[in-house]
């Protein structure tokens, strides 16, 4: 389904106010920006606090994508004990993590050690309300 919303030429500073303009240039599609892969591409929104030191808040939608693989420090999704959880993939020589951000040891799951545990898609863009 595709939607359209007005696109505006210029670009909003983020500093001292320039002179405004109504000039639309075009309409966008969201999901041509946001989807790259249709068929593997899902929605899921967030339930808890866990993330929020990389920018995901409760209830913020999270846009996954099941054909890419995990970078070093990718935000995932993983089916950790059949429940989908958001953390963090960290690859430290020959070993795998997930964590939400903690450094010590006992707060990150090693995925080297359970096999069971696999990741289900990587978040490519959060959508939070401000």
């Amino acid at each position: 389904m595709k939607l359209l919303l007005p696109f505006h030429l210029h670009k909003v500073g983020a500093g001292f106010p320039s002179p405004a303009t109504d000039y639309v240039e075009d309409d966008i599609d969201l999901n041509s920006h946001l989807i790259k892969n249709i068929p593997s591409t899902f929605l899921i929104r967030v339930q808890g606090k866990s993330m929020h030191h990389v920018g995901i808040h409760d209830g913020d939608l999270l846009v996954v994508d099941r054909s890419l693989n995990p970078k070093n420090f990718s935000t995932v999704i993983a089916n950790v004990s059949e429940e989908l959880v958001v953390k963090t993939f960290v690859k430290e020589k020959n070993q795998s993590f997930l964590t939400s951000g903690s450094k010590k040891i006992k707060d990150k799951i090693d995925l080297t050690e359970n096999p069971e545990i696999f990741i289900w898609g990587i978040v490519t863009y959060v959508i939070h309300a401000l």
